[in-house]
This record gives structure tokens, sequence and C-alpha cells, in this order.
């Protein structure tokens, strides 16, 4: 390399170098050949290699017990990754942030290592969400619109975090999975801020939950209780998406007990049960991490057999500065107050290829019953089978101030964009009747609550910036809060449930008060969480008109 003058290959072999004396446990050879290599890639100016760089030299120090210089060696490399973003699409940021994310873990457990725990969170907070903070961040206002264009957005400090939670009244719970270079000594982190300003932090080892395979894994991944699985390691850190959720759906009522269910909040809630609100009624607001966040939050058990949405009004949030941002957002001048309520549209048949078999859908009565009773409840007549175009449907859905959807939901790239999902609506007018995660994020919504009554539409791809799917799209279009479901509901309990739900937000005015409430009427008559546990609130509790 050096005979043909290859600078960048040159520091590329230095750096590599480095990393095979860090893995022996050579500290100090490594550190010497990763000056080497940042050296280079400095003044020839790769700042992508800089930032890969700095972070190995960060871990080396880690693993040498050398805990402050390695601080400052991670904040350089987070600093030179976030120099990589100006310029680049929502997409294209996603990406590169997931290439080098493990430089945010890292930091995150040093600074804990030396109880650092308000600016460990704030580490937490800058790690996560960016691309999506900075969608949402451009719709505040036109200086946040500047500042988006700018890459100025910063991640909020611990007082504006603090700030968050008494604003929202509400105990905010955040979680981070930290893994480090090699895949070991991974440790869940978590973060209780309570209202008053008060903040907690735990670490719970992930390898201590090994115990828990032979019951616990194959009903996270298969619903099946038996042992023949990976480790839950694995289940929760290092697949593209453990389906946490969906095993509830292949479980008999009478079975949910006998696959101990109660053994995952012995990760998530135990170590912070302690400074959990007691009040049933006080606001619990979810910021998981990776796959967690497909945990049906609602679903997981005490020691004492109940569920958490007995003992806790839940919601969730991809991340503390989206709840501050959606906040700040002024209400859009253009809603109406009106809602736009559908169900059970005319199925299109669609394929995602040219040439590719096409695709067809059941019917869906019970969605059909379903949107004509929350039509009555919101004072609005349903569009029901042929009127719900998709054509139709973009004509309003801007100028609406709640939005239920009653149809088939779908996890799949249809408009081949990297933004998986898409909403089933009736074909008409030159269009498929797909409405896709890209086109929902083209909109300008001004709804205080988009309810997707559908299958898996708070799934997606899991990446840094959380789940990017139909959730992350309506909010960033500019939607103040969405309920969305974790696995495939069934028609018939949810068209009891979504009535029920705003029968109980006419009463109460709170999105997640109604929402609980809604959950336990069901659960006297569906006990299974699979017919009540998959609606997730994402966003804002109350309007803030």
């Amino acid at each position: 390399m050096r005979a043909v003058g290859d600078l960048d290959a040159i520091a590329q072999a230095l750096n590599n170098i480095g990393s095979v004396h860090r893995l022996r446990g050579d500290y100090s050879q490594a550190l010497q050949f990763y000056d080497r290599a940042l050296e280079i890639r400095q003044n020839i100016g790769n700042r992508a290699g800089i930032a890969v760089t700095l972070n190995n030299q960060g871990v080396a120090l880690v693993e040498a017990g050398k805990i402050p210089e390695a601080i400052d060696t991670l904040y350089a490399a987070i600093d030179a990754l976030e120099s990589l973003r100006p310029g680049l699409s929502d997409r294209n940021k996603i990406s590169i942030f997931d290439k080098y994310r493990s430089s945010y873990s890292v930091l995150q457990k040093a600074l804990l290592a030396q109880n650092q725990i308000e600016t460990a969170l704030e580490v937490s907070e800058r790690g996560r969400a960016r691309a999506f903070v900075e969608l949402i961040a451009r719709r505040v206002s036109p200086e946040a619109a500047q500042e988006y264009a700018n890459e100025r957005i910063s991640s909020p400090t611990i007082a504006e975090i603090k700030q968050v939670a008494g604003a929202q009244n509400a105990t905010l719970v955040e979680y981070s999975i930290a893994i480090d270079n090699k895949g070991e000594n991974s440790q869940l982190l978590i973060w209780v801020v309570k209202p008053t300003g008060e903040i907690h932090a735990r670490q719970v080892e992930l390898s201590s939950l090994e115990q828990y395979r032979d019951n616990l894994v194959p009903f996270l991944v298969r619903g099946e209780p038996d042992g023949n699985s990976d480790s839950l390691l694995t289940a929760l850190v290092r697949g593209t998406r453990a389906d946490l959720a969906e095993p509830l759906l292949s479980i008999p009522a009478d079975r949910v007990s006998s696959v101990k269910l109660k053994k995952l909040p012995q990760l998530l809630i135990k170590p912070i049960a302690d400074v959990l609100p007691k009040n049933p009624e006080e606001r619990v607001i979810f910021v998981p991490h990776n796959e967690l966040f497909f945990v049906p939050f609602p679903a997981l058990q005490d020691e004492a057999g109940r569920y958490l949405i007995e003992n806790h009004t839940i919601l969730t949030a991809p991340a503390i500065q989206v709840l501050q941002l959606i906040a700040q957002e002024a209400t859009g001048d253009r809603a109406t107050g009106e809602a736009l309520v559908v169900g059970n549209p005319v199925m299109p048949v669609v394929s995602r290829q040219p040439g590719e078999e096409a695709q067809t859908f059941d019917k869906l009565p019970g969605a059909e019953q379903e949107a004509i009773a929350v039509g009555a409840l919101l004072n609005t007549e349903p569009l029901i089978g042929s009127e719900v175009t998709e054509t139709r449907v973009l004509q309003r859905i801007s100028t609406a101030d709640r939005v239920h959807l009653a149809t088939h939901g779908l996890l799949d790239d249809y408009s081949t964009s990297g933004i998986p999902g898409a909403i089933v609506l009736a074909p008409g007018d030159a269009a498929d009747g797909l409405l896709t995660a890209e086109e929902i994020m083209a909109l300008n919504l001004n709804a205080s609550l988009v309810v997707l009554s559908a299958c898996n539409t708070g799934g997606g791809n899991i990446t840094g910036d959380g789940i990017v799917g139909l959730s992350r799209a309506l909010l960033g279009a500019g939607a103040k809060s969405a309920i969305v479901t974790l696995w495939k509901v069934e028609d018939a309990p949810t068209a009891q449930f979504m009535p029920d739900f705003y029968r109980f937000l006419a009463q109460t005015g709170d999105r997640a008060v109604a929402l609980r409430q809604a959950m336990l009427a069901t659960m006297q008559q569906h006990p299974n969480p699979r017919y009540w546990a998959a609606f997730t609130l994402i966003g804002e509790s109350r309007s803030r008109r």
C-alpha cells in the first residue's frame, strides 16, 4: 500500500492491526496503531474513518480501564460521526447512524461507570431517533426549519429532559441496550425520570437472563414452551427483528401463564419497580430501544400476576426529544375539528414488482361495523367500501383533527423507498389503493390523533432511529399522536375495543387514560392479551389546543 501511495488503505490497515492487538488484550500496541491510523485519516480528511478509529480507541481505553480518557475519545468519535450527517437524505442519515452507533453505547456504559447518570442519559438521547427528530423539528417553526437545514438541531440537555417529564406530567422510562464491539458484556441500561425531575438509573446484565432460556425465549420467538431456541441475548439484541409480540396470537388463553409471560418484566420492570408511580392513573412513557419497541408493555405481568396496564397508564415514544418537539409544534391552521373515519374498503389487487403475483386481501366486515360505530361517536359519516378511495382519503386527511382507519396494514416496502408499511384503501382515479409510508411522509397532517386500526401498523424496520414504518411516517408528517398495533389484531374484538376507546376519550379527554380503560374493559370479556394488548399509543396524551 505504501508502494502505491494509497494513504486511505494504509490507514485502514493500521486501524485493523490496532483492532487485532485490542482483541488480544495488548492495549498499548493497539493504541499506538490507532494513533498512526488517526493521523493519516485526519490528514486526508476521511471523516468516516476518523469516527471509526476514534471509536476503536475509545473501546480500547475502556477495556484498559482508562475510563476518563475513554470518555473524551468517545465524545470525539461522536462529533466526527455527526459531522457526516449534513446534506444527507433521511434514509441515508438512518443508514450511516446504524453503521457507527456503537460509540454512543460504549460511551453510555463508560459514563455510568463514573456514576455520571445524567450525562449518560443525555448521550442516550443524543444517540437515538436523530433523523426522526430532525423531521419533526423542521415542522415546529421557521426558525427550527432553518436549524434543520443547517444541521444544528441539538440533543436535549438534562434540564430539558426534566422539563419534558414535568410538562408531560409523566414518568419517563428510557431503555438502552448496550453491547461492546465483541458482542459481549451486554447490558440493559434504564433511566427513570420522574415529573419532579428526580432521576434514577439501573443496569441489568443481559447474560444473567440465560437461566430463562428454556421457557422465555421460545415464547418470545415462536410461542412454544420448549427449550429448543437461541439465547435471549440473540432474541433481544442481535436479531433484525425479534418477534416479541406475535406469539401471543398462537397461545391459548389457558396457557398464557404456563409459558411464564411474567419473566420478561424481571428484565424490564422489576429493576425500576420501586421508582414507578403507585397511582395507576399517573402516566408512564416508555422509550424503548432496538427490539424492545416490539414489547407489548401493557401485557407484562408483575409477580402477583397483574398486567402492567392494571398498574399504570402507558404510552411510548421513540425519544424524549420527540415528545419535546411534538409539544412545541403549533396546531395546524388547517385542522377543521372534523374526523375522517374509514372502514372495510373495497380491497385492491396489488403487486410490488411488475410481473409479480398479485396480492389480494380479505374483506373486513368487523372493520365496517367498527367504522360505523366510531363515526357515530365522532359525529361524522364514515367512508365505507367503494367510498374509501385513496384519492378521497387524501383529499380529507390533511384537514382532519382525528383520523381513524379500520382496514388492513402492511409491513412490506411497496414504494421501494426504504420506508416500509402501507395502509390498504380502495383503488380508483388511477390510484392503486395503497397509502404507503413514503406517501404519508409527504403529507401535511394536522391531526391530534391518528388511529391505525389495522394489523401490524406498529411494525417496521428496527434501526438506530427507532422503528422506521407507518408510526414514524405519521408523526413525521405532523400528527400529534398515533395508535398503532404490534401484531395482527382480530376483527370482531377490535370492533368492540375501538368504540370503547372513543367513549372513554370523550369522558376523559386523555388518550392514554382512554386506551387503558378500553383495555381493562376488553380484558373482562377477552382475558388473553392477544385481544387487547396490541394497541400502542405513541406521542401526546392530551391535546394542547
